[in-house]
């Protein structure tokens, strides 16, 4: 190829063609077939029949019914006994030609039409309460159109979280889009079902969720490149206390993120997430109803489980009906809309939470209830009044009643 090279260059300088041949010591007639290839020389071997060869229709058989079978296993089929290697780079010829073709089309996203959420579980562990680390889910709302990202830690994955979650991160984002995207999580729903409370959650924000079927990643193409990209540019060096910890330190750098220029759509989120704002709708005059919501009669015990941990609850409304709510934060219990127990939810699992104040008002109730109760006046067991032997009989004033 080299002297295919400099050969053009010679005679393009005007070097006569006969002289280029003394010089390189080549013959006139390789100068004249290199001035006439508008390419350079490549030495191309004729195809031929190969090892292969007897074996490829049957393997087009197999792949026509299941273009993903495994290459060991179409070599079991057809009785192969050569190089799996071989086998393996002609079967990957082979296969793109019996495979079916999935196109995508590029995605135009209008303002305020559509907001892409997912949970991304940061690689490092958050302490909790209880001195237990482990792995938790951030929920993150990316809105496609200005890229505007937000996010929290959440303590589960269960619907009532998500939801508290989500509602949590459309009021920083101050509007709700048009659509809220989701794939298949379960918390959210499968199948052609959502997840019990979902649908009520949308309906009071007057926006529609969008579940995307399996093999869809294109269309939540924007939220999951930004899960890489907080891997990448956010988690790189640092340590978290809590999750609370863990939030602002977050909350802080989505901040500086929002405000770099994102190189698709060659502008900074916060400077179009106006616009995006603008066609979203307002939030809701009235919250919708979100997080832990249970009715249960108060047992002996006095506590009432959330989530995986219980928290006591005063031991007077003992054996009567109590209203328990809670979100990510907090954990009320109230009978007759009275307050009757009020605690921070703890994010670790098993954990028992007890106020003193409780206890100490148990200890009473017991020791009053230990007490030895008065005996009753037999001679006031025993007394009747005989009028009402009278009613028994049917008799008034000691006359029978016709």
């Amino acid at each position: 190829m080299e002297d295919w090279a400099l050969i053009r260059r010679l005679v393009a300088d005007g070097v006569p063609q006969r002289q280029v041949a003394r010089e390189l010591g080549i013959g006139r007639s390789t100068v004249e077939r290199a001035l006439a290839s508008d390419r350079p020389p490549k030495y191309e071997r004729p195809a031929g029949p190969t090892s292969f060869t007897p074996f490829e229709p049957a393997v087009r058989q197999l792949l026509v019914k299941t273009p993903d079978m495994p290459a060991t296993v179409i070599a079991e089929r057809v009785g192969w006994t050569g190089s799996i290697t071989w086998f393996r780079d002609n079967v990957r010829r082979l296969r793109p030609e019996h495979r079916p073709v999935d196109p995508c089309d590029r995605l135009i996203w209008l303002p305020g039409d559509a907001a892409q959420c997912d949970l991304w579980f940061p690689p490092r562990k958050i302490p909790l309460e209880d001195g237990s680390r482990t792995l938790l889910p951030v929920m993150v709302i990316t809105a496609a159109h200005s890229r505007f990202m937000v996010g929290r830690m959440i303590p589960t994955r269960h619907t009532q979280d998500l939801l508290l979650g989500m509602w949590e991160l459309l009021q920083d984002l101050g509007r709700v889009p048009r659509r809220l995207i989701w794939d298949n999580e379960t918390g959210i729903g499968r199948g052609k079902r959502h997840a019990e409370g979902v649908g009520a959650f949308t309906g009071t924000l007057a926006t529609t969720l969008l579940r995307l079927k399996p093999y869809d990643p294109e269309s939540k193409g924007v939220v999951e490149r930004r899960n890489r990209y907080y891997e990448t540019s956010f988690m790189p060096g640092r340590t978290f206390e809590s999750p609370a910890d863990f939030d602002a330190q977050f909350r802080d750098w989505l901040g500086l993120a929002n405000s770099r220029v994102v190189r698709t759509i060659k502008a900074r989120p916060v400077d179009l997430v106006d616009a995006d704002r603008a066609a979203m709708l307002p939030l809701p005059p009235v919250p919708p109803a979100v997080g832990w919501v249970n009715r249960v009669r108060l047992g002996r015990d006095y506590y009432v489980r959330v989530d995986s941990s219980d928290y006591s609850v005063e031991p007077n409304v003992i054996g009567r009906f109590v209203d328990v709510h809670a979100d990510l934060a907090r954990v009320e219990v109230r009978h007759e809309g009275r307050l009757v127990a009020a605690h921070q939810r703890v994010w670790a699992r098993g954990m028992t939470i007890t106020d003193p104040a409780h206890v100490a008002a148990a200890k009473v109730l017991r020791e009053q209830f230990q007490l030895p109760r008065p005996a009753a006046d037999p001679d006031q067991e025993l007394a009747r009044d005989l009028a009402e032997y009278d009613r028994a009989f049917g008799l008034i004033d000691g006359e029978e009643v016709a």
